[in-house]
């Protein structure tokens, strides 16, 4: 039973170190599903991707800067911050 025991252990140990050499790098680098950079199908691509957050991006810098602008406005008619 202690010697089964010990097998399985080295077994184990000898997994969890292999990943550590460079074909095991490789190897898992290859089990990798890289993003494709345009779209297909359904599956949006690397570029729709980088689109959608340079929108959502913009259109959130623009409503942030004609926010303070009417608040600036609105402060200056009340006379505040003069």
């Amino acid at each position: 039973m202690a010697e089964e025991k010990k097998k399985t252990e080295k077994k184990t140990e000898k997994n969890t170190d292999r990943w550590l050499t460079w074909s095991g790098i490789q190897k898992e680098a290859k089990r990798i599903r890289w993003p494709k950079l345009k779209s297909e199908g359904s599956n949006p691509g690397i570029l729709q991707n980088t689109g959608e957050v340079l929108i959502f991006t913009g259109f959130f810098a623009a409503f942030f800067v004609c926010s303070d602008f009417i608040v600036a406005l609105l402060m200056r008619l009340l006379g505040i911050g003069v």
